[in-house]
Order: structure tokens, then sequence, then C-alpha cells
């Protein structure tokens, strides 16, 4: 599967969620993930989309360290089923589906 398709189906996931899931760009930030996830109830997660099975470049790893030493969630997706991980623990952890 393409990392655009998953990236395509987390966005209409989190949406679904009554969230929204931009794409960022961060011009001389190389290696920030690909999407800040804002959920309702003031919350927010960043998600670095991966084809299947890809690791994370060295840059990505020092952003997802930055972010999680300032008390932000970090996900790296990469299938369906990690959609579904991704959706079933930001949803556990107060979202309210509409």
């Amino acid at each position: 599967m393409r990392e655009s398709t998953l990236e395509r189906r987390l966005v209409r996931e989190v949406e679904r969620i009554g969230g929204r899931a931009p794409k960022w760009v961060s011009p001389g930030n190389r290696g920030v993930p690909d999407r800040i996830v804002i959920l309702p109830g003031g919350r927010v997660a960043f998600v670095e989309m991966k084809a299947p099975g890809k690791p994370l470049a060295p840059l990505q790893v020092r952003w997802a360290k930055i972010l999680s030493g300032l008390g932000h969630r970090v996900y790296r997706i990469d299938s369906d089923e990690s959609i579904d991980r991704f959706i079933a623990e930001v949803t556990r952890n107060g979202v309210q589906i509409p």
C-alpha cells in the first residue's frame, strides 16, 4: 500500500471523529512530522506517515524526540492497522465521536 493512500485514509478517519489533520510544512525544519492532528478537547498529536515497513529517517527521529520531550504524542503510521490503533487510542482518551 502506498503512503499517500494511507495518508488520505488517516485524514478521513480523523475528520470522522471531529478533528483535523493538516499537512505540516515547516521551512528550514527538515524532518518534522507529516501531519499535525488537531483533536476535539484541545488535544494535538503529530503523525509521521511511512510506506509499510519503512523506518523513520534520523531527522524524523530527532523531531519525534523533541516533540515527545515537550509532552506531545508522536505517532509513526505505516498501515491500515496503525491508523485503526491511532484512532482507537485518541478516542479512548476522551475524544467524543460525533
